[in-house]
């Protein structure tokens, strides 16, 4: 073991660099595979990621010059001094003759790197007696840089195809929605909710994550809006039902809630458009490593995420994202929720259709499935919504489901359609200008009878007092 972890030293490691500086096939290849932290020099751990970003960006070797210009913006001169030197040297070895026995073992560079790490992560992990965290830790790192499936094969596969056919999905906990996704979410697909600022997208999330972790799956929310201590504020009120402001005079009460959960939440905060797809990715990678492995994601959301790819025009942006985010999922192999804006004029929509998504409908495109949620008003007074499904991959979409949404306490239920096409909702939620009246002559006539009780109330004590 200590030789197999050892023979990758400095001079491999060199000509690995010369390999992803003049040889895009392997750049191409490894990519995806290699990671700066494999490389022992903090100068050639710069050059990898260097390389990296520039290829995700571009889908070309970085040439001299632009390495050159980054190298000058670097403040540590020592960092500086180091990277030009390892350039140097990479520069005098790419006419080495074992160029081709580097490249055929740099798969098994990336798996022992991999293994030293997390030999050396199981160090701390054993001190704490956590032995399951060893041994995921340690699996993890053997099946890094293994070769994916090559595809199906459509006639030797008909008896596998027939017998796993369907899809591994995890449930929403919407019945009616799960039945039109014929399950739920699957692994390596996208959905995605729509609904303009301040409807209510978020509470969507948690509480779908909320019924996920209920049952002992395990999640995680990376939130690019609110921070982690108030997400969690949120998902004690879903638990509860006790409103925000009120969980820190019932602490009790929300214990107690949480001990029914069985599966596991990790909240995740980056700042609003700080956060790449490709930081997600590395974030992912790394509580995988210490032994965490989510059932789903929810990224909260992702049109404020930063777009790497270059995209002069935001809609170009948004499309390169959900492109990203959906890859990631496949990658990842997890299904991976998010949400998007819909435009200003959705605002006075009765139900939000595809032409409402803002600025990219490519992200319809990109997405598996797509429902928006629709609150105007008078929706907002009585805690009712629409659900519509825009897109739906696996089923029918063009339906509307009427839905009762009380975002103060996070309780949200979706409601069976009075008819198929989703025409018709219940409770008059549609074009509701007489329900909202209706509900101020409710609410108007509760407090007169309230003050008329009082005046009651007065006038007996009154009489009382003079009898």
């Amino acid at each position: 073991m200590a030789e197999t972890l050892t023979h990758f030293g400095h001079s491999f490691q060199k000509k690995i660099i010369v390999l992803l500086l003049f040889n895009r096939r392997f750049l191409q290849t490894i990519n995806d595979i290699l990671e700066p932290e494999y490389f022992d020099s903090d100068a050639d751990k710069w050059l990898v990621n260097c390389i990296k970003k520039y290829y995700v960006k571009y889908k070309v070797e970085p040439t001299l010059e632009a390495i050159k210009i980054q190298v000058d913006e670097l403040s540590s001169e020592v960092l500086k001094k180091s990277a030009v030197d390892n350039l140097r040297e990479a520069f005098q070895l790419r006419e080495a003759t074992d160029l081709n026995f580097v490249e055929e073992k740099s798969i098994e560079f990336c798996k022992n790197q991999t293994l030293k790490t997390a030999i050396m992560k199981s160090v701390d992990l054993l001190e704490r007696h956590d032995y399951d965290g060893i041994k995921t830790t340690i699996d993890v790192a053997m099946k890094a840089g293994t070769t994916k499936d090559l595809g199906h094969d459509y006639i030797e596969g008909l008896e596998d195809r027939l017998t796993h056919s369907t899809r591994d999905v995890i449930a929403t906990g919407w019945d009616i929605i799960d039945e039109v996704m014929d399950g739920g979410l699957g692994k390596g697909e996208l959905g995605v909710i729509v609904a303009p600022a301040g409807i209510g997208k978020t509470w969507c999330l948690q509480r779908m994550v909320s019924e996920t972790i209920k049952r002992g799956n395990t999640a995680i929310h990376y939130t690019l809006e609110l921070n982690q201590s108030y997400v969690g504020l949120r998902y004690d009120t879903i638990f509860s039902g006790i409103p925000t402001g009120e969980i820190k005079f019932q602490q009790e009460t929300v214990k107690k809630a949480l001990e029914k959960v069985k599966g596991k939440l990790l909240i995740k905060y980056f700042p609003t458009r700080s956060a790449s797809v490709q930081t997600i990715n590395a974030h992912l990678k790394q509580v995988e490593l210490s032994g965490f492995r989510p059932d789903i994601v929810i990224v909260d959301y992702a049109d404020i995420m930063r777009d790497i790819s270059g995209g002069k025009e935001l809609r170009h942006q948004l499309g390169n994202i959900y492109e990203d985010l959906r890859g990631l999922a496949g990658e990842m192999d997890i299904p991976i929720w998010t949400a998007s804006q819909a435009n200003r004029s959705a605002l006075d929509e009765d139900v939000i259709d595809a032409s409402k998504v803002a600025e990219a409908y490519s992200k319809v495109m990109t997405s598996d499935f797509v429902v928006s949620v629709s609150r105007k008003i008078e929706d907002k007074v009585g805690n009712t919504a629409r659900f519509h499904v825009i897109k739906n991959r696996f089923g029918i979409d063009g339906v509307t489901y009427p839905a009762t949404m009380n975002t103060n306490i996070g309780k949200i239920d979706v409601h069976r359609p009075s008819s198929l096409s989703g025409k018709e909702t219940t409770k008059k939620m549609v074009n509701s200008e007489d329900f909202l009246k209706q509900t101020l002559r409710n609410k108007y006539k509760d407090y007169k009878s309230g003050e008329e009780a009082g005046e009651e109330k007065t006038s007996d004590k009154n009489l009382t007092d003079f009898g």
